[in-house]
This record gives C-alpha cells, structure tokens and sequence, in this order.
C-alpha cells in the first residue's frame, strides 16, 4: 500500500468513527449529552486546582446558564453564535460524509465574507435584491475556495487536509490585504478595515419589536433553512446517495459507477458553499463590515461541531447550539463571576474527547445504556 493510499485508508477509518450512518439517538443526543455533563465536571475540577472557591465555581456555572438561556437576551445571543457555527458545520459533515477532511472552512467563510461586505456596500438596490445577491455572493466565493482543494484531489491526488489546511493560511493573507487596500478598505482610513454594508444589504434584526438591543437575525432561519435543505441533499436525493456510498466505500462506489473526481469536487464546492454562507451571515448580520479576525475562528470551531454532532444534519444543529450557549454564557461567566473565558476552550476540547470516545461515556455512565443493551439495540 502506497503512502497515499495509507493515507486515505486512514482517513476513512477515522471518518467512520465520527460519522452515524442512520439517525441514531444515542449516538446523536445521549452521548453528547453524556459528554457535556462529564466536561462540566471536569471543568469545576480543573477550576478547582486553580485556586477557585467552591461558591465561585457554583456562581460561573449558574453564570454560564443564566448567559446562555437564562433570558431573552442571552438566547438571542445564544442563537446568533450559533448560525456561523451551525452553517459552516454543515459543510464540514458533508465532507465528512463523503470521506473528505475539509480543514478548510476558515478561508472559505472568511473570503465569502469578504465577498458579502463587497457586493454589500458597491451594490445600490432594492433588499430583496440586494441582501440575497450579498449571500449569493458570500457562498459562490466559498464553493470556489473550496472546489479548489478538489480539483487538486481529483486530479493529481493531493490530500484535502493538506490544500485545505494552506488554502486557510492563503485566504487570511488574502484577507488582510484586501482589507488595507481600495476598494474595500474604508476610504480615509489607514487601518484595515472595510467599507460598511448598506442597510439593504443588512440582515433583519427578529425581535426589535421585543427589545432593540437583541441581536438575532434572519441569519437563524437561514441556518434553519440549511439543515433542512442538507438533510434533503443527503438522504432523499440521488446525488446525496452518491455522496454517502463515496465516503463510505469509495471502492465500491467507483465499481456501481459514480464519478469519483466529480465527485469530490462538488462535495468540496457544497461544503465551501456553507461556510462562505457562515462568513456572510457574520458580516450581514452581525458586524456589519469586515475586519482582521472577522471570523472570530468559527472555521476551526466548526470541525468539533460536525464531530459532535456526528456529521448528521441535525447533529450538527444541536451541537451548534451547544457552542453557541457556551460562546455567549462563556462572556456571562467571565464577567459575573471572575473566570477565564479560556475555561469554555477547556471544555469544548473536553467535550470533543469524549464524544470521540463513546466506550469511555458508557464505561462512566453504565446505567444509561443498559436497557438499551438489554433491549438489544
């Protein structure tokens, strides 16, 4: 076996491990849920060993509760973290799905938010015309990212983690200098940042209605939307079919026929679609413009979401809010009671090990599985 085919081999074999084939609910909502309570307790240990009072650890947890779902504005904070991170999660589990490690989604969302802010604020329109031409533009310039890292699969054999992994780095040089140069950076300014998207090209704000100052948008529904629109793709349509079989037994998908270097690319170009839709939502509906680290690394978060929700569509939703709830309670907790935001770093890296390790969740919890055991499933 060559060095590339051990390669992929190996791919696969990880693949198969973070993948469900079915919609499973114990491996898409218990064992998560499972590995959030055992991250959580490690979490109050390792703040332990910092020095953290008992009472103060009590006070960040009922803090990160209360900043996460504890009142209107912390869920509609909730909810806004979690579109970027649902959307490019997305992506990533197609990939998944199809045997591509797309490490990618970092470049792809940040030049298709690039490419919102552009068309947002050089377009003069209508909003009906100009808000979904910004989106338009945000997720074509992603899939073209994307298609990049494979066609080079495809055609000379370049593994995807590779390309994907200097195609980020080549996107955020990319991104700076566009920022420091006209016509994107904002006119009479000498530090890198853009010209601020039009109103019409803005993404509505939900519930002004209910208070000004919430900040969820139609981003959410889009999100929502792309779930739907994903789950559809994967498995009620004949291309998703083909998608799937590729990435389960790619052998057997090239001898039933399927085009594999087709194949690839246009796996690679719908996951890039997603998450330069990710980076148009941040810029459309939440900042407004473009800056150095836009992004806020909702492209790297975004592969321990399509982990942790097992590259299922509504996997990935549920784990998105997940980490929505703990960006926004993550704030709360820092402000109210003194601790580190890199105490939520802590735990979703925890969360991931365990998800990773769903042998070592029953091991802990024995008692969750075992009617199911003895029920035979």
């Amino acid at each position: 076996m060559s060095a590339p085919e051990k390669g992929d081999w190996l791919g696969n074999e990880v693949l198969k491990r973070v993948v469900v084939t079915r919609f499973d609910i114990e491996q898409i909502v218990l064992v998560p849920i499972l590995a959030v309570v055992i991250a959580l307790v490690l979490g109050g240990i390792v703040m332990l060993a910092t020095g953290v009072s008992i009472e103060s650890i009590g006070q960040a947890f009922l803090a990160l509760f209360t900043g996460s779902v504890g009142s209107a504005s912390a869920l509609s904070e909730t909810l806004t973290a979690a579109a970027p991170l649902t959307l490019a999660g997305l992506g990533l589990a197609l990939g998944f799905r199809a045997g591509l490690f797309n490490i990618g989604a970092e470049g792809q969302l940040i030049l298709g938010g690039m490419a919102a802010v552009a068309v947002g604020f050089m377009v003069h329109a209508p909003a009906y015309i100009h808000l979904p031409l910004a989106l338009i533009a945000g997720a074509l310039v992603g899939a073209v990212w994307a298609a990049i890292a494979g066609w080079l699969k495809a055609a000379t054999g370049a593994h995807e983690v590779i390309t994907t992994i200097m195609l980020n780095f080549i996107a955020m040089r990319l991104g700076d200098y566009l920022l420091r140069n006209p016509p994107i950076q904002k006119a009479g300014r000498s530090d890198p940042i853009s010209e601020t998207v039009l109103p019409s090209a803005q993404l509505p704000r939900l519930l002004t209605w209910l208070d000004p100052t919430l900040r969820v948008h139609l981003g959410i529904i889009i999100t929502l939307a792309a779930v739907g629109v994903v789950y559809w793709l994967l498995f009620k349509t004949t291309k998703g079919f083909e998608f799937r079989s590729s990435g389960s037994n790619p052998d057997a998908a090239r001898y039933a026929g399927i085009k594999s270097g087709l194949t690839i690319v246009l796996v690679m170009a719908c996951s890039g679609t997603l998450a330069g839709l990710a980076g148009a939502n941040q810029v459309l509906g939440v900042l407004g413009r473009a800056s150095p680290g836009f992004s806020g690394g909702a492209g790297f978060d975004a592969i321990a979401v399509a982990l942790l929700g097992r590259s299922h569509p509504v996997g990935v939703l549920l784990a998105g809010l997940l980490f929505g709830a703990l960006e926004a309670g993550g704030r709360q907790m820092q402000v109210s009671a003194g601790v580190r935001i890199d105490l939520i770093s802590i735990i979703q890296a925890l969360i991931i090990i365990f998800v990773a390790a769903p042998l070592l969740v029953r091991a802990i919890f024995p008692f969750a599985f075992a009617k199911r055991a003895l029920g035979g499933g």
